[in-house]
C-alpha cells in the first residue's frame, strides 16, 4: 500500500445498506455517558474475550483460554460484562477474520514462517492451531513476544481460528461487540483499500449483528472517519494511546489530538491507555463536556482500585483482562449509594470512600506515581 493524502469524507460513499430492523445506535451515548437499553451505566468489557495471552507470563489467568476465540467470547459472557473486544482483519479472499497480530506464525523442521494475515485466504487462515475436524491436525501455532522470542502459542484452554461471521452466530447474543479495526502501525494505507476492507467486514455486521450492541473502534485514524461515514447504524472509537507513545502521525499522540479528530470527524468517543488518563486527569472533563463517551484499556485496568478511580474520575467504562476479578469488583464498588438493596443482600461496607478533597489529592499524585 502505497503513501497517500489524507482522506477525504466528503469523497466516500455512503453505505445505506442498514437492514429495516437494524436498531440505530443500539448502543446510545451522551454527554451523561455510554446507556444500554435504557440505564447509564459504568461498562466492562473483556479485552479479547475473556482475556489476552502473555505466553511468558507467570500468572495463569493470561495463558488460560485462546484469546479471540469463540471459546472465551462466551466464557468471558460468564460473568456481569457488557461487551467483549476483538480485533477484525480481512484476508485477501475478502472474508473477515478475528485475530490481533499483524503477522502469523507457524514451525516446520525447525524453521519459523510467518505470514501476514491480509495475505492469507480464509482456508489458509483457519489451517492454523486446533481443528473443528476431528482427527486433522493443524499448522502449529507461534508468537513473537515483545522481546522478539518465538514461543509456541500454548494455553490451558485451547480453540480454533475463528471469523466474524462465526461470532455472530455462536456467541450469547446478550453481549455487545467492541469490533477494533485492525491495521498495522507500520503502514500508510490508501483510501480504497480502506474503503474495501471496512466494507466487507460492514456487510458481515450488518447482515448478522441484529439486536446486538456494536461498537467500532480503530487505532487508524482514517479508517475510524471511514466507517463512520460509511453507515449510519453503529458509533465509532478513535483508539489512543493517550501520548503514551509516539507516531508519525500527530493524530495518534495525545488526547487532545484525539478529541479533535472525534469532533471533527463526528464519532462518539475515545479508547485510551489509561496511563493516558492518570497522566493527564484534567481532560477527563473537557472531552466530556465535548459530550464524548470516554473508555480506558491497559493493564492499569486489571487493577480493582484502578477501576474504581476511573468511576469517580467519569470514565464510562473500562476494558480489562481479569474479566471475573473486576467484574466482582466493579459489582462492589460501583453500586450507588442509595441503590435499594434487595431483601437479604447486605450493605457494602469495602467501597473506598473519598471526599472531593482526597480525590483532587488523588488526581493530582497519580500523574507522578505512573511515571
Amino acid at each position: 500500500m502505497a503513501l497517500t493524502a489524507a482522506v477525504h469524507i466528503s469523497d466516500v460513499p455512503n453505505l445505506d445498506q442498514v437492514p429495516d430492523k437494524a436498531p440505530l445506535y443500539a448502543t446510545r451515548f451522551s454527554s451523561q455517558g455510554i446507556e444500554i437499553g435504557r440505564t447509564s451505566k459504568f461498562l466492562v468489557i473483556g479485552h479479547r474475550g475473556n482475556g489476552m495471552n502473555l505466553l511468558q507470563s507467570a500468572d495463569r489467568r493470561m495463558n488460560a483460554v485462546k484469546e479471540n476465540s469463540i471459546l472465551s467470547f462466551n466464557a468471558a459472557a460468564n460473568y456481569p460484562i457488557d461487551f467483549i473486544e476483538f480485533d477484525v482483519q480481512v484476508t485477501k479472499d475478502d472474508c473477515p477474520v478475528i485475530f490481533h497480530d499483524d503477522f502469523i506464525l507457524t514451525q516446520h523442521n525447525g524453521t519459523v514462517y510467518e505470514r501476514r494475515i491480509t495475505e492469507l485466504s480464509l482456508a489458509e487462515f483457519l489451517s492454523y492451531g486446533p481443528q473443528r475436524e476431528e482427527g486433522v491436525a493443524g499448522k502449529p501455532l507461534m508468537r513473537k513476544t515483545k522481546d522478539g522470542k518465538i514461543v509456541s502459542w500454548t494455553v490451558e484452554t485451547d480453540d480454533s481460528a475463528c471469523t466474524l461471521k462465526e461470532a455472530f452466530e455462536k456467541v450469547n447474543p446478550s453481549i455487545g461487540f467492541n469490533i477494533e479495526l485492525k491495521f498495522d502501525d507500520h503502514i500508510v494505507y490508501q483510501q480504497d483499500y480502506l474503503i474495501h476492507v471496512l466494507k466487507a467486514v460492514l456487510h458481515v455486521v450488518l447482515e448478522y449483528a441484529k439486536g446486538r450492541p456494536i461498537i467500532f473502534s480503530s487505532f487508524q485514524p482514517d479508517a475510524a472517519l471511514l466507517v463512520k461515514n460509511l453507515q449510519t447504524c453503529y458509533p465509532v472509537f478513535f483508539l489512543t494511546n493517550g501520548g503514551t507513545e509516539i507516531y508519525y502521525d500527530v493524530r495518534r499522540n495525545s488526547l487532545e489530538e484525539a478529541t479533535k479528530l472525534c469532533l471533527e470527524g463526528g464519532l462518539e468517543g475515545i479508547v485510551s491507555e489509561v496511563k493516558g488518563i492518570f497522566r493527564n486527569p484534567g481532560l477527563v472533563n473537557k472531552i466530556k463536556e465535548s459530550k464524548l463517551s470516554l473508555l480506558t484499556y491497559g493493564k492499569l485496568n486489571n487493577v480493582p482500585e484502578a477501576v474504581y478511580m476511573q468511576h469517580l474520575m467519569g470514565i464510562d467504562g473500562v476494558i480489562v483482562d481479569f474479566v471475573e476479578q473486576v467484574t466482582e469488583a466493579v459489582c462492589k464498588l460501583v453500586k450507588k449509594p442509595d441503590e435499594i438493596l434487595l431483601e437479604g443482600e447486605e450493605k457494602v461496607q469495602n467501597r473506598p470512600q473519598f471526599s472531593q478533597r482526597e480525590l483532587s489529592f488523588l488526581l493530582k499524585l497519580i500523574p507522578e506515581l505512573i511515571q
